[in-house]
């Protein structure tokens, strides 16, 4: 029978590789066209690969936690239907422990065409995993987390669950479960915490006897996306010259506005005028005067985008930001950059974002201010030219000039930082960005209507 491989496909632009977090389907089940087999996670977002053939699983190629590079072999598909296949020579895979990646064999001529032929092409290229340790933090499939999420079961508490399935990963039944016997189980798996190999606790055998103590300090491993956007933001630093431009902004005029009609706006349109799609929209009128701002670097080349596509840097529940991306954000309206916004920000804290959701980006826009900072000075998304930080708006007393003189008055301020390359961004650029958007806010027209 013919004999289907399914691959990993292609994540987005920049992302070369990802890990298998769970096999959703084991050797011998059988499946249905288009139906998800495995889940991966890249540095951006967790996805599914799904069959393009209906059949039987007959091989898994790679265990879980294995980390594998596009076009890779995953597993083996017995089809009763012509498989048309073009497969590219095989992609590195390689050891989460190990960064150094094994030899590439040549991917042989002949047609394979038996599954054991597969098998053997799959373990030339892969090296064996270790198991994952005990402190590390766990991957949890969507269907998990979406019943955590609708029982309001807290991050920290969906640590505790026992999982029966591979590599004590947590199953729908495990869930379910712990659900029926939640107090007892809370009860018995906090006495465990220690001794339980499914805790991220630290177990006993693995501690010092110096750290064996009443008030011992937590050892926790950093998660691979803690890991990835650790090695970007250093890469960051190293790569660009930062530098930052402040401005002080009066957003009185459109604070008012926003007042105004936030309320119809959510009962006409199901979604919150926040004043991040407002910014948005703002900067993506602002960034055509100032093309060198949505460019790329490329050794000594710049490449000035065509489209203006904005970052919008979003925080998740476990405290790591990830960053959206609007295509083509000077072509949506303002109603429709606002169900935009809405959308990918759901997607990114439920973990539904797509691949494709988060590359392209060529100039970023992060809201400090949501956490009571009055400024920042953001490290710029490489490899994008620039960032912009937007801070808490508060009600400050504040000189305003009259015809009839000066007068002080409380008005709305927010503090503004520009972050930008300045190996191609002079501060005389950097800093005419800012008073452009400056005067475009404070000279916001409060007569308009949405």
């Amino acid at each position: 029978m013919p004999i289907y491989q399914l691959v990993l496909p292609s994540m987005g632009e920049s992302v070369s590789e990802a890990t298998i977090t769970q096999w959703l389907k084991k050797v011998g089940d059988t499946i249905a066209a288009d139906e998800a087999v495995v889940e991966v996670a890249t540095d951006k977002v967790d996805s599914e690969v799904a069959s393009e053939y209906p059949g039987i699983v007959k091989e898994i190629l790679h265990p879980v936690n294995a980390v594998v590079g596009v076009d890779a072999p995953l597993a083996l598909i017995e089809t009763d239907e012509e498989v048309v296949q073009d497969l590219a020579p095989a992609a590195t895979i390689k050891s989460i422990t190990n960064p150094v990646s094994p030899p590439v064999p040549k991917t042989p001529e002949k047609v394979l065409d038996s599954p054991q032929q597969y098998m053997n092409q799959a373990q030339a290229m892969i090296k064996p995993v270790n198991p994952v340790v005990a402190g590390q933090k766990r991957f949890y499939s969507p269907l998990v987390k979406n019943i955590a999420k609708q029982e309001n079961i807290s991050d920290q508490e969906l640590t505790t669950v026992l999982g029966s399935g591979k590599d004590g990963r947590v199953t729908k039944a495990d869930i379910l479960a712990f659900l029926k016997n939640r107090n007892a189980l809370n009860k018995s798996n906090q006495q465990n915490t220690i001794s339980s190999p499914q805790s991220n606790a630290i177990p006993v055998s693995a501690l010092t006897e110096s750290s064996v103590k009443k008030d011992a300090d937590e050892v926790v491993s950093m998660s691979r996306m803690e890991q990835m956007i650790s090695n970007h933001m250093v890469h960051s630093l190293k790569t660009a010259a930062h530098v930052q431009s402040f401005i002080e902004i009066d957003v009185t005029k459109l604070w008012n506005w926003r007042e105004k009609f936030k309320n119809q706006f959510v009962s006409h349109h199901g979604v919150k005028l926040t004043f991040t799609p407002i910014f948005l929209h703002l900067v993506a009128q602002v960034l055509p005067e100032f093309p060198l701002l949505n460019a790329t670097l490329e050794g000594t080349t710049i490449i000035k985008k065509k489209d203006i596509n904005l970052g919008m840097a979003t925080a998740l529940t476990d405290g790591n930001l990830i960053v959206p991306v609007i295509k083509q954000t000077n072509t949506f309206s303002l109603i429709g950059l606002a169900k935009k916004v809405h959308e990918l920000a759901s997607n990114a804290r439920n973990n539904t974002l797509n691949p494709d959701d988060v590359q392209q980006g060529t100039y970023t826009v992060t809201n400090v201010g949501i956490f009571g900072s009055l400024t920042g000075t953001p490290i710029i998304n490489q490899p994008q030219l620039a960032i912009l930080a937007l801070g808490a708006i508060r009600k400050v007393p504040s000189v305003l000039e009259t015809e009839n003189g000066d007068v002080i008055a409380i008005r709305q301020q927010m503090m503004v930082s520009h972050s930008y390359d300045h190996r191609i961004i002079n501060g005389a650029m950097g800093g005419m960005f800012l008073l452009r958007l400056k005067q475009l806010i404070e000279n916001w027209d409060e007569s308009q209507t949405i």
